[in-house]
C-alpha cells in the first residue's frame, strides 16, 4: 500500500507549479540545494572543531601594569 502513487505525485507537482510558477521552480531548487550544501559544510566544520583537543593559551594571562599613571 503506497502512500504516494503516480496520480498523487502528478497532482502535487501541478499544485507546486500553480503556486510558484514554472519560472521560479528552478530557482527554488537551486536555493534549496545551496542551503543543504551550506548546512552540511557547517555541521562538518563543527564536528571537526569538537574533535580537536582544547589548547592552552601560549602566553599566560597577566594583569598589565600601568606605569604611566602616577600613584597617589
Amino acid at each position: 500500500m503506497d502512500f504516494f502513487s503516480g496520480p498523487h505525485i502528478i497532482i502535487i507537482v501541478l499544485i507546486i507549479v500553480l503556486l510558484f510558477g514554472s519560472k521560479k521552480i528552478p530557482d527554488l531548487a537551486k536555493n534549496l540545494g545551496q542551503g543543504i550544501k551550506e548546512f552540511k559544510k557547517a555541521s562538518s566544520e563543527a564536528q571537526k572543531e569538537a574533535e580537536l583537543p582544547a589548547q592552552k593559551p601560549a602566553v599566560p594571562l597577566e594583569k598589565p601594569e600601568n606605569k604611566d599613571i602616577p600613584k597617589a
